[in-house]
């Protein structure tokens, strides 16, 4: 069946415009002039916004194992809330991890009759597991993901120099990206015997020079085996300048950063606020803002949640103790209108948030031929946006297992009103229409 959306403002590869985009059989069959003649229905979205559905490489979905922090079910339903269309779970934190095609075919089983949004996986790079990589490469996984510091789950140990020198050589002949949580951590609990709901007490926990150590060291083993390697939430401004030198010098290393990176400002902080805490830590506003001067320049390429939920119990709400507190926070069905509210504040446009939340991470995973624009032969994902209507966060609103969030009571803009699926209606607000229409991603 052929159907075929209208809107005043369609997000293409040439910008904003009136358009027709016509859908058929799960692809985004032509682009067409706001006023051409088309056969069958039409779905006219007036000024709301149409763009392509958000892609979200950093996500833990907790399945199996820790179903009770979040899982298949209610992550992709929030998904699609918030117009996520695909998203990559990360090895952790499910239990068994996904070091292991073994633990990688549990994972698979474990999305039957909940998969409501596309998901694919990343592999893990763990200590002993430098035989496993080749069966997850052939088994489908996207990439893989090393820790370089204590990941906060015992079963999913940090790598060493060692540990990525055995496999990137395998990694780069197959031209995956290789995903590094970049902080090289030295003991450091001294601030403990402080006041652990302090927040300036954690953020000095983790300094900067962990984060910059770190990316030092992969710019070189980048350089050295030329394979691809993707920095996850970049948060230390100070890394910003060996990053662009590494790209200037052509080096396939790629880099995101957190919404909450953008949103958050340390100094807004107060103590004992452990809905705030995540690991690398929210820091100042100076850093931040050179955070945002960098995504406008593109030298970071997109912004990933890294949506890393927990039962309120763990996140210490009570006691407010960061020493204690799981490190993560809570905001799939969010990244949209949290990306949206600080960026329009400072220029953005549509197509800045179609790039950075569509496009560039479609690069990431693999899927740039058929995901991630309004083009014709691309999957037909995709969200309509009313980009100027705000409302407040609630928990009502929160399809995530645990509504813990720190964008509770945040008044944001930009309302998803619609989701679509390989051309398929599935959600129009409040409402799911359809579900279990989600794919599972493989490396082709």
């Amino acid at each position: 069946m052929e159907l075929t959306l209208k809107s005043t403002a369609v997000v293409t590869p040439a910008g904003l415009r009136p358009a027709l985009v016509v859908l058929r059989g799960g692809r985004i069959a032509d682009v067409l002039p706001y006023d051409a003649p088309v056969a069958g229905p039409v779905l006219d979205f007036g000024g709301q916004a149409l763009l392509p559905g958000v892609i979200d490489p950093h996500v833990h979905l907790n399945e199996p194992g820790r179903t009770d922090w979040e899982g298949f079910d209610t992550g992709t339903r929030a998904a699609l809330a918030g117009g996520l269309t695909t998203l990559v779970d990360m090895p952790l934190n499910s239990a068994p991890v996904t070091t292991s095609v073994a633990s990688l075919r549990l994972k698979q089983a474990a999305t039957a009759g909940q998969l409501h949004a596309n998901v694919g996986f990343w592999g893990g790079i763990v200590p002993g597991n430098a035989a496993e990589v080749g069966p997850l490469v052939a088994a489908g996984v996207l990439g893989f993901k090393a820790f370089l510091t204590h990941s906060g789950i015992d079963d999913f140990p940090n790598a060493t120099e060692a540990d990525l020198r055995q496999v990137m050589p395998l990694l780069a002949h197959h031209g995956l990206p290789l995903l590094v949580h970049c902080e090289l951590s030295e003991d450091n609990d001294e601030w403990k015997k402080g006041d652990t709901r302090a927040y300036s007490n954690y953020l000095a926990s983790r300094p900067k020079s962990w984060e910059d150590d770190a990316i030092k060291l992969m710019i070189r083993l980048c350089a050295e085996y030329g394979g691809p390697v993707h920095i996850v939430h970049l948060s230390s401004a100070s890394s910003l300048g060996p990053i662009a030198e590494a790209k200037a010098r052509g080096l396939p290393l790629t880099v995101e950063t957190g919404p909450h990176y953008l949103f958050f400002n340390a100094e807004d902080i107060a103590d004992g606020q452990t809905q705030f805490k995540c690991a690398p830590p929210i820091r100042e506003r100076a850093n931040n803002e050179q955070l945002w001067r960098a995504l406008h320049s593109g030298l970071i390429d997109f912004v990933a949640t890294d949506h890393s939920p927990a039962p309120p119990a763990l996140k210490q709400l009570a006691s407010g103790d960061f020493a204690t507190a799981w490190g993560g926070i809570a905001s799939l069905q969010l990244a949209l209108p949290a990306l949206w509210t600080a960026a329009k504040k400072r220029g953005a446009t549509l197509p800045d948030l179609a790039r950075w939340l569509s496009e560039n991470p479609a690069r990431l995973i693999g899927q740039a031929h058929r995901k991630g624009r309004i083009a014709p032969g691309y999957d037909a994902d995709l969200l309509v946006l009313a980009p100027d209507e705000t409302f407040v966060v609630t928990e009502q609103l929160l399809h995530h297992r645990h509504k813990v969030s720190p964008y509770l009571g945040r008044a944001l803009a930009g309302v998803v009103t619609r989701t679509f699926l390989a051309g398929e209606e599935v959600f129009r607000r409040p409402d799911f229409l359809h579900l279990n229409r989600g794919q599972l991603l493989h490396r082709k």
